[in-house]
């Protein structure tokens, strides 16, 4: 066999291929030292927690973007303002404890107390809220530091959600709305009591018992009682001066 260069045929095609499985091998290698690299900056504890921050940031923010499209859009209404306090204090009672989380803690309970006086209306922390939910009108408006409001509820002014009547028993047990619940003004919704999904509290109603889904609850009609020296007195024919 004729050699040529000095290198025999043989040998000259090993040489051939090797420069390709060596850059095969190396690619290999750069890949895998990049996913090594990927694993340990994901599993740095500073990246992590700026990663948890970041989704909890976004879904405060669409919780309170959802809650100011309900409430028309307006950020001056006083049924938003006080939904998104109580959100910022409830996103930050579930943070680490840190000096910011005092700091900020301090800064919900100054405007938790300005919305309960000047707007009259009250949201315990503990206090559960599902999502758009929708205060219309202010003033009145209490809840039970352990009452569960559901998804896409409205609820009018004076309205009282977990009035406690029954001592301890009903102390600790707030009441449960459903989703799509509507609390006419002036309701009151003991404590312990559930309301089922879709229902509807009407105007002035006292709801001592459960309430099941999809059921309309109003008060009796007031009566019409005629006084008897009205014509006598004549308070029906002459005007009020």
């Amino acid at each position: 066999m004729v050699e040529l260069g000095g290198i025999p045929p043989v040998a000259r095609g090993r040489s051939a291929h090797l420069p390709l499985t060596t850059h095969k091998k190396a690619s290999r290698l750069e890949a895998m030292s990049v996913r090594f690299m990927l694993v340990q900056v994901t599993e740095m504890p500073m990246l992590g927690a700026l990663i948890r921050l970041y989704r909890g940031v976004k879904d405060l923010m669409n919780q309170i973007h959802d809650d100011w499209i309900t409430n028309c859009r307006d950020w001056t209404m006083p049924g938003f303002r006080a939904i998104a306090v109580h959100r910022v204090g409830t996103w930050l009672s579930n943070r680490r404890g840190s000096l910011l989380k005092s700091g900020l803690l301090v800064l919900y309970r100054v405007m938790y107390r300005y919305v309960r006086n000047h707007y009259g209306i009250e949201i315990p922390l503990t206090t559960t809220i599902g999502r758009r939910l929708l205060l219309v009108h202010q003033s009145g408006i209490v809840f039970h530091w352990k009452a569960e409001i559901g998804d896409d509820c409205l609820i009018r002014h004076n309205a009282t959600i977990g009035a406690d009547y029954g001592g301890g028993k009903t102390l600790h047990k707030g009441p449960r709305l459903g989703h799509r619940v509507e609390v006419g003004p002036g309701a009151v919704i003991f404590a312990g009591v559930k309301i089922g999904d879709g229902a509807v509290i009407g105007p002035n109603t006292v709801v001592m018992a459960d309430v099941p889904a999809g059921t309309r609850v109003f008060a009796e009609a007031p009566r019409l009682i005629r006084l008897p020296n009205a014509q006598r007195e004549g308070y029906g024919n002459k005007e009020v001066q």
